[in-house]
């Protein structure tokens, strides 16, 4: 245990220590899984440190009664830790939002008007930019965006978050299975590669590097194809909310 979790254990009782310690182990196979889909900037030791404290609060707060198991209950809480470091400690600069804001825009502009998915010279084109420097914004974006299915509304982690970025209120007034229900459709309608890289990502766990083998394009390629989904989902969620 690290000194934090250690320090913040010692008021509790040794029953609530003991599932602590017993239980560390899963929040080192937590942060071990979410690594792999984080910048080399994300450091293991901040995952599991977080993790920890997100498993102090699982072990005082959990209640059998309520039906899950503890380890299914602290899951979720280490989980929800973690990201909520992550993104309290969000790297990107306020230029990487706004550029990927300008991109979700356009698309939703061109889509709208074409009744068709929006290509890439298109939204270059409308944002007055070459095609290279359009990619650029999304290799940029992808570096900062932490994603799992989960957040597309299924789970607890941060793509709803995402999704909101598109304007306020995008999913205001919808029950949680509303949400799955809109991002799956959503998904769906995506074009085939965005569809396929969300599919090997997010289904199949694969990383970018194991996406690009299987489509036999760059690692960098996949990561560009991977921002574009997420902004063009930001932008259809966003259309659906007006």
């Amino acid at each position: 245990m690290n000194g934090i979790a250690m320090y913040a254990a010692a008021s509790q009782p040794n029953y609530l220590n003991d599932m602590v310690e017993q239980h560390a182990p899963l929040v080192k196979r937590i942060a071990c899984h979410l690594i792999n889909k984080l910048p080399a900037s994300v450091q293991l030791e901040d995952l599991i440190q977080a993790g920890m404290i997100g498993l102090l609060e699982a072990s005082r707060n959990y209640d059998e009664n309520q039906g899950a198991s503890f380890e299914t209950y602290a899951g979720i809480r280490i989980r929800g830790s973690m990201l909520d470091e992550i993104r309290k400690n969000d790297w990107a600069p306020r230029s990487v939002h706004r550029k990927a804001r300008m991109v979700a825009q356009a698309v939703r502009e061109i889509e709208h008007s074409e009744g068709r998915d929006a290509r890439d010279t298109e939204i270059a084109e409308t944002l007055g930019m070459s095609l290279e420097e359009y990619y650029k914004i999304l290799q940029d974006n992808s570096y900062h965006k932490v994603l799992s299915f989960e957040d597309m509304g299924i789970g607890d982690e941060s793509m709803l978050d995402n999704v909101s970025d598109g304007g306020p209120g995008i999913l205001d007034g919808l029950q949680r299975e509303d949400v799955r229900r809109v991002v799956a459709e959503a998904i769906a309608g995506l074009p085939e590669r965005e569809r396929l890289v969300m599919a090997l990502y997010y289904d199949e766990e694969l990383n970018l590097r194991e996406i690009g083998a299987v489509m036999g394009v760059s690692e960098s390629r996949v990561s560009q194809i991977h921002s574009q989904a997420v902004i063009r989902l930001q932008a259809r969620m966003a259309s659906r909310a007006d």
